[in-house]
């Protein structure tokens, strides 16, 4: 078909392949940014919600918080999907994996006062799509339909993007493991020299080979 023609001639666009790739940093570190405090059994929110209106979300992620295990058990799952999406390698089942979630906190933050968090939600929501509709190709299988096994691209398979995609990992496991008052500035200047550093080595690298 001319639409399969197109997509692969603009899955081979490195610009789109860094685009993809960046992604997957981006909202994968967000996921275990947020996940490392569930599974340290601690309030995602610096604020006690237990005297806020019952319909409010501080009540409700007071209520998460509560429940223990459960909490726990989120976290975990945040964090198995941000870690499959970072390891570029096994992206397309962390894709899979991160987008019955991100959903679910999406129409989580429609459903309470967020005010600007739905935009942000619904942004990595579309981001995470993207993410499925860039390999459905192969995942189309889980609908019955016949994969289509793409020849591995040079680019988007350098191992640079593997190593970045741990460093960025350990880096922000650690530093939200670690930290109790944490400097969200600081973390993202880190991340994003951890990033231009795999950006540069891997142009090198494609340019070099």
């Amino acid at each position: 078909m001319l639409i399969n023609k197109i997509l692969n001639k603009l899955k081979h666009l490195i610009f789109l392949q860094l685009l993809v790739i960046y992604t997957r940093y981006l909202i994968g570190a967000a996921f275990v940014f947020a996940s490392v405090v569930k599974i340290q059994g601690k309030r995602f929110t610096t604020t006690n919600g237990i005297n806020e209106p019952i319909n409010s979300a501080w009540h409700m992620f007071e209520t998460l918080y509560q429940s223990g295990l459960w909490w726990k058990v989120m976290g975990l799952g945040q964090l198995i999907a941000g870690l499959l999406l970072m390891t570029q390698r096994y992206a397309k089942l962390g894709a899979l994996m991160f987008l019955p979630i991100i959903a679910n906190v999406f129409v989580f933050t429609l459903s309470y006062d967020f005010r600007g968090t739905p935009l942000i939600t619904g942004l990595m929501l579309a981001a995470n799509i993207m993410l499925v509709l860039w390999d459905w190709d192969e995942l189309k299988i889980i609908v019955n339909k016949t994969p289509v096994i793409q020849p591995p691209n040079s680019f988007e398979h350098l191992r640079i993007w593997e190593v970045t995609g741990l460093a960025l990992f350990l880096f922000t496991a650690i530093y939200r493991a670690s930290v109790t008052g944490y400097n969200i500035l600081l973390w993202v200047l880190v991340c994003f020299a951890i990033g231009l550093t795999g950006l540069i080595l891997g142009i090198y690298k494609y340019k070099k080979n």
